[in-house]
């Protein structure tokens, strides 16, 4: 008579059950992923044995199931969620590599990206480290990402873009409306022009310390096809360069697009009224563009670099429809201090200002395995690479096998409570059988005795 079937029965069910409690007691770790145990029969053959009784059970593996787990909105910026495959890679303060799906992070007190229990978040840095505002570097060896807490510096504007549609309808010479501009010091009324205009319209630009500087074009149709426009600075018409008026003239062809061909020679379809624009004045416009640069130098910036900057008015058109502007864009800013942060899908870590600018801190990369349910698991939400897992691919969210980066989100674990607290019946019944069978081989051997 052999208890050892019952036995290993037993020790099988205990392990059975630890894996379950285990799985029950993470339901709510984030990026959780549950396991489930094996089994395999024992059997040893012989000849002449007469049967073939195995020798009870044993547990053979213990497998992991990394199958996504729910996605749920938290609201908060530094929590995320892969959706689809790929772990983050953390390095540990000992410099070693683990993986992992739990994605609540915060900024330590020196800006570092981490997990709860001090891990710290890799990725691509900058290209140049000693510059907190260079550009992503987007490949080589991940390192721990940093957020640097610099302010944004102001940056003067350098270019402009803009689309207008003047109206084709307007007649020369008539519904003239007008404005004074001042000509002489700054801030001095005694000394004005008056210009005559049929649409006006202004944008924001920025000198060297973020001030604003507006610019104000005043468009006065003064032929078929033919606008002259005059250009005044913070409603000031003297200030440019040379002290020259960068007033200009914009020609349109008969279907309302602008006239690139003037006097059939190539000419521009912006004609330099005042000798200081031209189109363009120095060849920094890029080819396709039509435009002007302006140079502001005999205006008083308080103690900024002369604002020099090109002017982009390629699609603008003259159509029988109101007077607007389409489009505009200029590159000027004034300084702003960091306030946020924000990570997008493909795992770029970007820094928001208070002047509305974004600038690139680092971008996540995401690691898979040819066989994730051979990592071997490290406490923390966290898993080792093994033989068994293949070694680590690296690369970007959103790219190739890995799935994106959800930001204000977590995946939470993929523990369903209901299938185990059912398989802990299960195990619990499997369990108190087999002590029942020591019980009964118990009393069959105690009868044997008693005979």
């Amino acid at each position: 008579m052999s208890f050892s079937q019952a036995l290993s029965g037993l020790r099988s069910q205990g392990e059975n059950i630890r894996v379950i409690s285990d799985n029950i007691a993470n339901s709510q770790t984030v990026g959780f992923k549950s396991s489930r145990t094996a089994f395999a029969d024992i059997f040893a053959g012989c000849t002449g044995c007469g049967g073939q009784a195995g020798l009870g059970v044993r547990v053979v593996d213990i497998q992991q199931d990394f199958s996504a787990g729910a996605l749920e909105n938290t609201g908060r910026g530094l929590d995320l969620a892969i959706a689809g495959r790929g772990f983050y890679r953390m390095e540990k303060s000992n410099g070693e590599i683990v993986y992992s799906r739990n994605g609540q992070f915060n900024q330590d007190a020196n800006g570092y990206l981490v997990n709860a229990t001090g891990q710290f978040l890799t990725g691509f840095g900058l290209t140049d480290p000693n510059d907190p505002f260079s550009a992503l570097a987007g490949g080589g060896a991940p390192q721990r990402i940093q957020i640097p807490p610099d302010a944004l510096g102001a940056n003067a504007t350098t270019q402009a873009s803009a689309i207008y549609n003047l109206d084709s309808s307007t007649i020369a010479g008539q519904d003239l409306q007008t404005a004074d501009l001042e000509t002489a010091a700054l801030g001095d009324p005694s000394d004005l022009q008056q210009v005559e205009f049929h649409y006006s319209t202004s944008f924001t630009t920025f000198d060297s310390l973020g001030n604003e500087r507006t610019v104000t074009t005043y468009y006065e149709k003064t032929a078929d096809n033919t606008w002259t426009a005059t250009v005044a600075l913070d409603g000031r018409k003297t200030g440019w360069a040379a002290g020259d008026d960068p007033d200009f003239q914009l020609n349109f062809t008969a279907d309302g697009e602008l006239d690139v061909e003037v006097d059939g020679a190539g000419g521009p379809a912006i004609e330099d009224e005042g000798g200081v624009a031209g189109a363009p004045a120095d060849g920094s416009l890029a080819e396709g563009q039509v435009g002007l640069t302006f140079a502001v130098a005999d205006y008083d910036l308080g103690g900024a670099e002369p604002l020099v900057f090109d002017l982009d008015l390629a699609g603008t058109t003259q159509f029988n429809s109101n007077s607007v502007q389409n489009n505009l864009t200029q590159d000027g800013f004034a300084p702003g201090a960091l306030i946020g942060i924000e990570v997008e899908d493909d795992g770029t870590v970007m820094r928001i200002f208070s002047n509305e600018e974004r600038r690139a801190a680092g971008q996540i990369v995401l690691t898979n395995f040819i066989n994730p349910e051979g990592l071997s698991r490290d406490g923390d939400n966290a898993w080792r690479q093994t033989r068994a897992s293949g070694e680590p691919n690296i690369g970007v969210a959103g790219t190739g096998v890995f799935g994106s980066i959800e930001g204000q989100t977590l995946e939470g674990s993929n523990v369903d409570l209901a299938t185990e607290l059912v398989n802990m019946i299960i195990s619990q019944r499997s369990y108190q059988a087999n002590s029942t069978s020591i019980s009964t081989q118990d009393e069959l051997l105690q009868t044997i005795i008693n005979l």
